[in-house]
C-alpha cells in the first residue's frame, strides 16, 4: 500500500516550490543513517499515458532545481530547459509525461540543512546527515512510487543530472527503458574535488556561516557563497568562451583604475553570478550536495571495475559530452563508453562540437538537440511511443 502523501499547500509566506511528497516511511541512506520525514518538492509536465511508459525522469544539476519548463518561484526566470522541455519541443509535453523532482539535501522545498530538524524545530544545519547521488535516486523511486511509475521510458540530465542518470541505470536497471547522461563522468577527478573543496572553504570560511548556524543566528554567508559560486562558474565556462564573451574589455570605464574594483568585464560578470546566487541558493546544501558529488564513484560499484558495474544492463544508453568541457571532459565520457561496450550494452556516443564549456547542455546547441531528439525517436519507437515533436 502507498502510504506517502502529497502536500497541496506550503507554510504562509513561503515561497511556493510547486508539488510536494512527503514520504511515508524513512529513508535509510548510504551511510546508514534513517532520515526521517523526508519531503521531496518536485514538478510534472504532460500527461501519463494508459499504461504509464511515457515518463521521462529529468535530473538537475548541482545548482539546478526541479523548474525545469516553469518559471522559478524566486528569480521568475524561465525554466533551465524551457527550450527542450514543452509541446512539440525535443523532449515533447504531447507525448511524455516529465517528472523533474528537487534533489534530497536540496533548498527548493526538498528535505535538506535549511529544513526543520523535528527533533530540535530548528533548521537542521550541519545536524543533516551528509548524502549521496545514490540517496537522491533512491528518494527519487519513492516519488516514482507514489506516482504509480514502475519503469521510466527516459532518464536524463546534464552535470549532476548525467550522475543520477547513471546511478538509476546501475541501481534500478529494470526500472529504467533509457539513460541519457549528459556532460557528466562516472566518478569526479581530483581537480573537481579540489574546486568543490575551494568553494566549501569559501563559505565556511564566512564569519557569518556561524559553524552552519547562519539561519537560526538569523545570518547568511553571502559573501562566502558568492566566492564558492565564482570560482565554479569559471569551470562552466570554456577559455574561447570566456575570452569571446569578455577578453579584457574594461567595465564602464576607459582606463584602469589602479585598484580592486570590477575594472575587467569578466570581474563584473563573476560579481553579478556570485550576488544573484546567494539570493536563490543556501549555503550548506552548497556543501552537502557538491559532498555528494564528490563521493560519487561507479568504478568503486563496480568492484574497481567500472564495467562490472553496468553487466547485465537492459538500459538503452546515449552518451553526450561536449568538446570544450573541461569540467566532465569528453574522455571520462568515453571511459563510461567503452565500460558500456566492455559489457555488450546498447550505447552511442556522441561529442558534441562546442565552444561553450561545460554550460553547453544549458544552451542552444542545435547539433546536441538534435542528438536527443533522434536518440529519444528511436527508443520511443522501440518502446511503441509515438514520437514526432511538432516543431522539428
Amino acid at each position: 500500500m502507498n502510504l506517502d502523501k502529497t502536500q497541496q499547500s506550503q507554510p504562509a509566506g513561503a515561497p511556493a516550490h510547486g508539488k510536494s511528497l512527503t514520504l511515508a516511511e524513512p529513508l535509510t541512506l548510504q551511510s546508514g543513517v534513517t532520515l526521517a520525514p523526508v519531503t521531496l518538492a518536485y514538478e510534472t509536465y504532460g500527461t501519463l499515458n494508459a499504461d504509464r511508459s511515457n515518463c521521462v525522469l529529468v535530473c538537475h544539476a548541482l545548482t539546478g532545481d526541479h523548474f525545469v519548463a516553469s518559471a522559478h518561484p524566486i528569480t521568475k526566470n524561465p525554466g533551465w530547459w524551457i527550450d527542450l522541455v514543452g509541446p512539440g519541443k525535443v523532449i515533447d509535453t504531447d507525448k511524455f509525461f516529465v517528472v523533474c523532482s528537487n534533489v534530497l539535501g536540496g533548498c527548493m522545498g526538498s528535505t535538506g540543512p535549511k529544513e526543520i530538524n523535528p527533533a530540535t524545530g530548528a533548521p537542521w544545519g550541519l545536524a543533516f546527515p551528509v548524502i549521496t547521488i545514490r540517496d537522491m535516486v533512491q528518494a527519487q523511486a519513492r516519488l516514482l512510487d507514489h506516482l504509480g511509475i514502475e519503469s521510466v521510458f527516459c532518464v536524463l540530465g546534464g552535470s549532476m543530472g548525467a550522475m543520477q542518470a547513471l546511478e538509476w541505470a546501475v541501481r534500478f536497471p529494470h526500472r529504467v527503458f533509457s539513460a541519457i547522461p549528459i556532460a557528466g563522468s562516472y566518478r569526479h577527478s581530483a581537480q573537481n574535488i579540489a574546486f568543490h573543496e575551494v568553494g566549501r572553504q569559501a563559505i565556511m570560511a564566512d564569519p557569518d556561516w556561524s559553524h552552519g548556524n547562519y539561519l537560526a543566528e538569523g545570518k547568511k554567508p553571502k559573501r562566502g557563497l558568492a566566492v564558492a559560486r565564482m570560482a565554479a562558474h569559471i569551470t562552466y565556462l570554456s577559455e574561447v568562451a570566456l575570452h569571446n564573451k569578455f577578453g579584457r574589455r574594461l567595465q564602464n570605464r576607459d582606463a584602469l583604475t589602479y585598484g580592486f574594483e570590477a575594472d575587467f568585464q569578466v570581474e563584473s560578470y563573476l560579481r553579478h553570478q556570485g550576488s544573484t546566487f546567494v539570493e536563490r541558493f543556501d549555503a550548506n546544501s552548497y556543501l552537502y550536495i557538491t559532498r555528494a558529488l564528490d563521493y560519487f564513484d561507479l568504478q568503486a560499484e563496480g568492484g574497481g571495475v567500472l564495467a562490472e558495474a553496468f553487466r547485465g544492463t537492459p538500459v538503452r544508453f546515449c552518451v553526450i559530452s561536449f568538446s570544450s568541457d573541461w569540467l566532465y571532459p569528453t574522455g571520462e565520457s568515453k571511459t563510461i563508453v567503452h565500460a558500456l561496450n566492455a559489457v555488450a550494452a546498447n550505447v552511442s556516443f556522441v561529442e558534441v562540437a562546442s565552444q561553450q564549456g561545460h554550460d553547453a547542455f544549458l544552451l542552444d546547441e542545435p547539433e546536441f538537440h538534435q542528438t536527443m531528439e533522434g536518440f529519444l525517436a528511436g527508443a520511443a519507437e522501440a518502446r511503441g511511443i509515438a514520437y514526432r515533436p511538432a516543431n522539428r
